[in-house]
């Protein structure tokens, strides 16, 4: 069993990220944080990115919690709504945790929106987040 947060770096996904470790605590389960970046990162930059969302991570887990983690990094030229979507589908959690913030109609209908790409779109349950 396993609780999966959608993460990027900012004030929403931390706030995710914080409710994922919860709800991993809760369930007993271990969390994989699923980081999707929409460009290519050279081996070095890709191993500096991953000790910097490994620290946030390491921060919301605490240095007493009993939670086994795991960060799925990942590089697409493409939609990003859509490459979480299939990641969660390969891994299967039972839960993925989403941060979500309040757009205008005119700023969905021009950019789209990565998080109700993800809502409709995931085989599995999701709990959304959103800032206050």
């Amino acid at each position: 069993m396993t609780v999966a947060v959608a993460h990027q770096v900012s004030a929403t996904a931390s706030l995710a990220l914080s409710h994922a470790v919860e709800e991993a605590k809760f369930r007993g389960t271990d969390l994989a944080v699923l980081h999707v970046a929409n460009s290519a990162l050279d081996a070095d930059r890709e191993e500096a990115y991953r000790i910097g969302v490994s620290d946030e991570i390491e921060r919301a887990v605490g240095p007493d919690a009993d939670i086994t983690w795991k960060l799925h990094l990942q590089t697409v030229s493409g939609d990003i709504g859509d490459a979480i979507v299939d990641l969660t589908n390969r891994l299967g959690p039972d839960l993925l945790v989403l941060g979500a913030r309040r757009r205008s109609p005119a700023g969905k209908a021009l950019f789209g929106s990565v998080a109700q790409t993800i809502i409709l779109e995931a085989n599995v349950p999701v709990l959304v987040v959103k800032t206050s």
